[in-house]
C-alpha cells in the first residue's frame, strides 16, 4: 500500500474541531433565554441546542451563498428551534434584542477542546507549521480563536479572504500557500466529512475527518454517506501525530 507524502503543514477547521462551538452555543442559549424558557428540562435544552446547532433548514449555507446576513441566519435558526419546541416566534424587536444579547454573550464561552494545545505543542516541537481555514469571515474567526486562547494560530483563511467557501478548492489552497508547504504535504483536519475531509482531498490535500468520540454535535452526522478510502478518520486530535510521517 502506498504511503502519503510526509506532512510539512497542518490546516484545521475551527468550529467543532479547534473550538467547542456547540458547548458555547448551549451555554449562551440558556443565558439569553433562561426567563423565556424557564420551563425547559435538561433534555429540552439539549434538544433545543442540538437543533439550533444542526441548522436542518440550511440557513447558514444560505448565509455562505450571500442570501442572508449573518444575524438573519442566526435568528432564523432560533425561530425554527422555538417553533419545534412549541414556542411562539420572536417578533422583530424581540429577535433583534435576542441576537444582540447572544452576540455579546457567545464569545465569553469560547473554549478550545482539551486535545488542541497538546497537538499544537507537538507541531511546534517538530517544526511543522499550522493554520486554520474556516467557513466564516476572517475577522470573526480571528476574534474567536483569540477568545479561545489560540492566538498562536497566526495563519487564518476566511471566506472573505479569497471569496470562496469550503469545499471550494481555492480556500484550501490559499491556506497551503500561506503555509508555504504544498497541497500533497498538507493535512487538513475537520469535523465535517463532506465539506472538510472530502473537500480537502479534492483540492489535493490529505483530508482527515475528525469524528470526535463522545461529542454528539449533529454536524458530524453522515447518514448513509460512505467514507472514501482516501480519507483517514480520527476520533481525537491526539491521533494526528501518528499521521505526520506520512
Amino acid at each position: 500500500m502506498s504511503r502519503s507524502p510526509q506532512v510539512r503543514g497542518v490546516l484545521f477547521d475551527i468550529d467543532e474541531t479547534l473550538v467547542d462551538l456547540r458547548a458555547a452555543m448551549g451555554t449562551t442559549l440558556q443565558s439569553v433565554s433562561a426567563e423565556d424558557l424557564a420551563h425547559f428540562t435538561p433534555g429540552d435544552w439539549d434538544a433545543y441546542t442540538s437543533l439550533f446547532a444542526a441548522d436542518p433548514q440550511g440557513h447558514y449555507d444560505a448565509y455562505l451563498a450571500g442570501h442572508l446576513s449573518f444575524a438573519d441566519q442566526r435568528v432564523l435558526r432560533v425561530q425554527h428551534a422555538r417553533e419545534q419546541a412549541g414556542m411562539a416566534p420572536l417578533d422583530s424587536d424581540a429577535a433583534r434584542a435576542w441576537n444582540e444579547a447572544y452576540e455579546e454573550m457567545l464569545p465569553l464561552h469560547f473554549r478550545a477542546f482539551d486535545d488542541v494545545v497538546p497537538l499544537l505543542d507537538e507541531l511546534d516541537a517538530r517544526g511543522i507549521g499550522y493554520g486554520a481555514v474556516s467557513n466564516n469571515v476572517h475577522d470573526y474567526q480571528r476574534a474567536k480563536l483569540d477568545a479561545a486562547g489560540l492566538r498562536r494560530i497566526k495563519i487564518l483563511v476566511g471566506t472573505d479572504t479569497v471569496g470562496a467557501a469550503k469545499p471550494d478548492p481555492a480556500i484550501f489552497l490559499e491556506g497551503v500557500r500561506l503555509l508555504g508547504t504544498g497541497a500533497a504535504h498538507t493535512l487538513y483536519v475537520g469535523d465535517n466529512l463532506r465539506v472538510d475531509a472530502e473537500g480537502a482531498c479534492a483540492a489535493g490535500l490529505q483530508g482527515i475527518w475528525l469524528d470526535r468520540a463522545g461529542n454528539p454535535s449533529p454536524v458530524r452526522d453522515t447518514g448513509n454517506v460512505l467514507v472514501s478510502s482516501d480519507i483517514v478518520t480520527v476520533r481525537s486530535l491526539t491521533e494526528v501525530p501518528d499521521l505526520l510521517a506520512g
